[in-house]
């Protein structure tokens, strides 16, 4: 996936008290991070961060942490985030801009309550595979950070992609706790359901989305 750059975005990200820099450093000390002892979900491939905001205004008893690889979608997020009025603050939502392979190094295990994967990059290309966010390797990282009754949501238009999704979480043998392959005319599954803009969109065109709910 080719992202256009945008000037200064690096600059930006880093001097924004949301994002937090040097997460390693906070491995196990997320909580003291947020100053409570709230259950912690993670957004990965946050995108411009509608969803993980509109959860976070939603649910201020659950503390949310939004994860964007690129410093220019990032920034999309937190310019959008500051457009909000002071009533929403949100002290419950921080950022990482860091890639999904690091999650291990930067949460320990059981410091992570839920996972949320959003229209993730669909890698298309079979030498690629590993890097799809609900890839079996990927699956092994979200255990190593998850607790015991942890779950993982994913959603996407792309039938291809959860089909690979099925299918992978069968190998790693992960529960399938929910499933549909068209969530807006799933009544029990979409209660509750927070689009993305991709999902606005995609679904605006007719096209069904795919969701699924796992746990080990």
């Amino acid at each position: 996936m080719r992202l256009r750059n945008i000037p200064g975005a690096d600059e930006v990200i880093q001097n924004c008290d949301w994002v937090i820099k040097e997460p390693v450093e906070k491995k196990a000390k997320w909580n003291t991070i947020f100053g409570n002892d709230n259950p912690i979900h993670i957004e990965v491939g946050m995108g411009k961060g509608q969803f993980i905001t509109e959860m976070a205004k939603r649910n201020p008893q659950v503390n949310y942490i939004g994860i964007e690889r690129y410093t220019s979608v990032l920034l999309r997020a937190v310019q959008k985030r500051e457009q909000l009025p002071t009533e929403e603050a949100l002290p419950n939502l921080l950022y990482l801009c860091i890639d999904a392979s690091e999650l291990p190094e930067i949460f320990a295990k059981d410091e992570v309550a839920k996972i949320y994967l959003n229209f993730s990059d669909p890698w298309p290309k079979d030498r690629h595979a590993k890097r799809r966010l609900p890839s079996k390797e990927f699956l092994a990282r979200y255990d190593q950070i998850l607790v015991p009754d942890g779950k993982v949501e994913f959603k996407t238009d792309n039938r291809g992609l959860f089909d690979f999704a099925l299918e992978q979480r069968e190998i790693a043998g992960w529960n399938l706790d929910g499933c549909t392959f068209d969530l807006h005319h799933d009544e029990n599954m979409n209660e509750g359901n927070v689009m993305t803009e991709y999902e606005e969109k995609f679904s605006s065109m007719g096209n069904p989305i795919y969701k699924m709910i796992i746990s080990r």
